[in-house]
Order: C-alpha cells, then structure tokens, then sequence
C-alpha cells in the first residue's frame, strides 16, 4: 500500500465539494487556481484537474463554478443531489481517479488534494504536498485556521487555546487533505457520510499502514461562520465551543 520513497506524482486532482456556497466558492477556487499555477510552474509536466463537486445548490454557485470552467480547462463541474459531504468528496475523487486511469496513469502516480469551498488554500499548497509526496508519504494532513474577519474574537482565542498549529498535529480537515490514489484505493476511499468522512478515510489509512505526514506548512484559512452545512463539521465545532466551550469536542 505505501508508496517508495520518491515516486514521483503524474497527474494531480483537487477535489472541491460545494453546497450553496456562492459567498466563498468564488475567493476558494481563485486561491486554488493561483496553487495550481505555483506547482506547474515548479513541475511543467504535470497533468492537474480541479473538480467542483456542486451537491444540491439552489444558489448562484454553479454560476460561480461555471465561470471558472469556461475561462480554465483545468477546471470542471460535477453537479449532483447527493446531499451528503461524504458522497461528494467519494464521487469527486473517483472522477479524478476514472480520468487518470483513462490516460494510462498508474495510481501510485495519482494524487488528489481535496478543499472545502469555504477555504482558501495557499499558493504553495500543491507544490508543499507533492514535496512530502516525493519524500514517501501516503497522505498529507494540513492544518486549518478559521478566517477572522467577522468571526467573534473571544471565540477566535478559544479555538487557538485548543489548537496547537505546528507540524506533526493529530487534526484531521477534509479541507486540508492529500492522498495519494493507491493508498486512498486501498483505504476504501471515503465514505458516503453527511459527516466525518475525512477521519473515517485517516483511520483506514492509519490501520493499512499508510505514511502519513501532518503539517503546519501548508495553512488553510477556512470560514469562521456558525452556520453549518454539514452535521458535526467544522461550522458546527465552531458553535459548540461558542455554546459551551468547555464540551466542545473537535
């Protein structure tokens, strides 16, 4: 299941799954288009596809998207009803997966990187996961900060007095995640869950012996909102410590 030390990745895949998420999903896709452009400069050859999953959005956010398709054939747009974070990253990785393998790509040489459409990615992102990648690793969990524009600040200080941001962090965001394909395979992939599906994807690969690199290198500024579009997401750890900040569990 591990991959060598130095196998180098062909082909890369960024997974973005998006319910109603107008409001952020225009700045997201920028600071992913802006990584993308970073890593192919660092690597010319390498093949990159960015997915937007769109689940059950009634707002503007296939506009959005579709914006981004049209003027970039990095970009495409994946419209389904699953209602479910879970079945969107599945479904998302497994249409990177299926246009790889089309090509010929093995799946040791297949990575997907996979975001939240509420976040924005730095733009050594890419090119920092697929330097972990080629020292061996199997899977690259980055670390997350809530945006403080507009968020509470007493609620900003409690979230930092839980979370240490430094390498080898035992966090797991599913808008911070690389795997490589053989590994995520072998894992079972993600599943179709309303929620949890980023630590349930971590646990098997855990268990199956993966290497997994956790870093602070690679920041993710995720929304600071309280409202949640997931069960038990990020959104709903944020109002549970506003609630109740010593049960709070996340």
């Amino acid at each position: 299941m591990t991959a060598p030390t130095g196998q180098r990745v062909s082909h890369l895949g960024v997974v973005v799954p998006a319910h109603n998420e107008e409001r952020h999903l225009g700045d997201a896709l920028e600071a992913a288009r802006t990584a993308v452009g970073d890593l192919q400069v660092q690597r010319p050859g390498l093949g990159v596809r960015v997915l937007v999953v769109l689940d059950a959005c009634t707002d503007l956010s296939a506009s959005v998207a579709g914006r981004f398709a049209a003027a970039d054939p990095r970009f495409n747009v994946l419209a389904a009803d699953f209602r479910s974070v879970g079945r969107s990253r599945r479904e998302g990785n497994r249409a990177v997966l299926a246009e790889a393998g089309a090509l010929g790509v093995p799946a040791g040489e297949i990575w997907i990187a996979n975001t939240d459409a509420d976040s924005r990615v730095p733009a050594h992102w890419l090119t920092r996961q697929l330097e972990l990648a080629d020292a061996g690793a199997d899977a690259v969990l980055g670390s997350v900060e809530p945006d403080s524009d507009g968020m509470d600040t007493g609620l900003l200080q409690r979230w930092h007095a839980r979370h240490r941001l430094q390498d080898n962090h035992h966090h797991v965001y599913g808008a911070n995640l690389g795997v490589r394909a053989s590994a995520y395979l072998a894992a079972g992939g993600f599943p179709a869950a309303e929620s949890g599906e980023d630590r349930s994807l971590v646990r098997k690969l855990r268990s199956g012996g993966a290497v997994i690199a956790a870093t602070d290198s690679n920041r993710v500024i995720t929304s600071g909102r309280l409202e949640a579009r997931a069960p038990r997401g990020f959104a709903g750890y944020l109002l549970a410590l506003a609630l109740d900040p010593r049960g709070a569990e996340g």
